[in-house]
């Protein structure tokens, strides 16, 4: 559960079967297992890319809305988190609401293997490199190399590590994902560089636009090859 990783916060399920008030995410997770649910898919949805969703349209929307969604594997349920702060600055409570829904039972949409996905991801770096360089979108010199680092410094704070038991080429694929993604935040957050010109914006944006995506489908072929390998096998 991508909003559960490397935070504090305080994590509550509601609308579960057979139970009238939210409950702790360890009584959620037993009581999934129990209706079923012997694995958990990670959904990345965007606009436009209902990225690991199997419907119906009701959960889709909100998956797409929190940009984020968990599908079960074994019984017909998702969790669609919603973030609730409060408090002042450097005090702030966070706490994670999981919306238990229905979902139809079906092939998640647009994820590929961990094979597919390590190729599609070598080769749309590759072409996206090229693309960004030419227009010198990162920009140079000390403002844009303290921007990468920065970026470097939280990705490795922030870095999110698979568990034991996960195949050795989706720790790869999951790494190279991350990898992407540092680009991409440099390159949409790092100012214009030297894409001055409306039609080398336009250019920045066609080329980061599937990389991103690419990005966001390795990195849910990545969280989900345990659970696929379980259910090809």
């Amino acid at each position: 559960m991508l909003a559960a990783v490397g935070d504090d916060s305080v994590h509550r399920v509601e609308g579960l079967p057979g139970e009238s008030w939210p409950v702790g995410l360890t009584l959620a997770l037993g009581r999934l297992r129990a209706l079923g649910v012997t694995g958990l898919r990670v959904a990345l949805p965007a606009p436009g890319h209902p990225l690991g969703l199997s419907g119906p349209p009701e959960f889709n929307a909100r998956a797409l809305e929190a940009e984020e969604a968990v599908v079960a594997f074994g019984a017909p349920y998702g969790l669609v988190p919603e973030v609730y702060e409060a408090g002042p600055d450097g005090d702030v409570h966070v706490e994670v609401v999981w919306h238990c829904l229905p979902v139809r039972e079906a092939p998640p949409a647009d994820v590929p293997s961990l094979g597919e996905a390590e190729r599609e991801l070598a080769e749309a770096l590759r072409e996206a490199t090229a693309v960004l360089s030419r227009l010198d979108v990162a920009g140079s010199g000390p403002v844009a190399e303290a921007t990468v680092d920065a970026y470097r410094a939280r990705a490795e704070r922030g870095r999110e590590a698979l568990a034991p038991g996960y195949p050795p080429r989706a720790v790869r694929v999951l790494e190279l994902a991350q990898r992407v993604g540092l680009l991409i935040s440099v390159a949409y957050e790092n100012g214009h560089g030297g894409a001055v010109s409306a039609s080398e914006m336009a250019a920045r944006g066609e080329a980061l636009r599937p990389v991103e995506r690419t990005a966001r489908r390795a990195q849910v072929a990545a969280y989900n090859s345990v659970v696929e390998e379980r259910e090809r096998g």
